[in-house]
């Protein structure tokens, strides 16, 4: 499979009312629809419409992307076949997610920022390690 197109359709941000309390935030990624194309440069191809979803609950803020990633799968055939039973296989689903949520996250933690909403993803943190009792120093270099 090859990852021939990307792109966002719609973005929606809002920040609803103050935060109050203990914050729960929630992501949804699917698949809205899968269809035959036909381009010059590449051949039949296949469309996915998806949408991305970040709710910060409970009603405080919400993040949602909608878009389209185009692919070469090895099988178009099969592929539209199991999309008719609303099923993607995992080696269609599984690099076609991680793609879609790599693109997403990073749109949506600058968005976070403008917003000023906590961070959907855990970020990583340094940590301040026990003193160690040898007497050489720690040393980052």
């Amino acid at each position: 499979m090859k990852i021939i197109g990307f792109n966002f359709t719609k973005i929606q941000a809002e920040r609803k009312k103050p935060a109050k309390g203990e914050l729960k935030i929630d992501t949804n990624l699917k698949i809205d629809n899968i269809e035959k194309e036909t381009i010059d440069i590449a051949g039949d191809i296949l469309k996915f419409s998806y949408s991305y979803e970040i709710k910060y609950n409970p009603e405080f803020a919400e993040v949602f992307f909608k878009g389209e990633i185009l692919i070469v799968p090895d099988n178009i055939k099969q592929v539209m076949k199991d999309w008719k039973k609303k099923m993607i296989k995992d080696e269609i689903r599984i690099p076609l997610f991680n793609y879609i949520m790599a693109k997403c996250n990073l749109k949506a933690l600058q968005i976070e920022e403008d917003l000023g909403l906590p961070v959907h993803i855990p970020m990583p943190r340094f940590s301040q390690q026990p003193a160690q009792k040898s007497g050489s120093a720690n040393y980052a270099g």
